[in-house]
């Protein structure tokens, strides 16, 4: 489904100053449907692979395929199609202040032109799933943390994306809302729906039992398919 191939991302630098590598020359592979764990300490490049993936940058080298299309060959004009079946997740959840819950997750079917109807049906099923029924009408100043990120997982989820990038979900959660949150992510995935979380939560990662790749200074140097969080 993803190939990772021989990608290095390079940040130049002012005059005078060493260019910053991110990613130097990796390559891997994700499957239909997989839940891969991206780890490594701040910096290590997580962010940066997600971004390529979603081609919000171009890389130095390299390229990453979709369903064997070349991500950074799409028209710009097409792009729009490449996002739809990409779900993303943010550790800030990036959700509108002054829309509701409901509001929040129907806004991104109300962009690709769904009928009300469709939107009413899909908006309250998918709030149902992830545990945000009686919050419908709630603004995201009325929420925890955790529900915060579970909307932020509804809206992901909401035009049935085949993939979600999950960056640092977790990072502003106390472990039982981080744990909470990758037992809703899993049970995606058990749904089919392929995920790559990008973390640093060692005991996450350690709970799981699924496949790790982990990166360090921008380099695979472990990718292990029942792997744990070793740096």
């Amino acid at each position: 489904m993803l190939s990772i191939q021989n990608i290095s991302k390079i940040y130049s630098s002012k005059s005078g100053e060493k260019p910053t590598i991110a990613l130097d020359n990796i390559s891997f592979e994700i499957t239909k449907p997989e839940f891969v764990s991206v780890v490594g300490k701040s910096g290590a490049g997580k962010t940066t692979l997600l971004k390529l993936i979603l081609a919000e940058e171009s890389p130095t080298q390299g390229k990453i395929l979709f369903d064997g299309i070349d991500v950074h060959k799409i028209k710009k004009s097409h792009l729009s199609c490449l996002r739809q079946r990409i779900g993303v997740v943010f550790q800030d959840y990036k959700l509108f202040p002054f829309k509701t819950i409901y509001e929040n997750v129907a806004y991104v079917m109300e962009v690709m032109g769904a009928e009300e109807k469709e939107i009413s049906r899909d908006v309250l099923q998918i709030l149902e799933l992830v545990g945000l029924a009686d919050r419908v009408n709630n603004f995201p100043a009325e929420l925890s943390g955790g529900e915060k990120q579970r909307a932020a997982i509804a809206r992901a989820l909401i035009h049935r994306p085949e993939v979600i990038l999950a960056d640092e979900p977790t990072g502003n959660l106390d472990p039982y809302n981080a744990s909470d949150i990758v037992r809703l992510l899993n049970k995606i995935y058990e749904f089919g729906t392929t995920i790559v979380l990008a973390t640093h939560n060692k005991e996450i990662i350690n709970s799981l039992g699924k496949r790790v790749i982990t990166l360090d200074e921008g380099k695979v140097i472990k990718d292990e398919k029942r792997g744990r969080f070793i740096l």
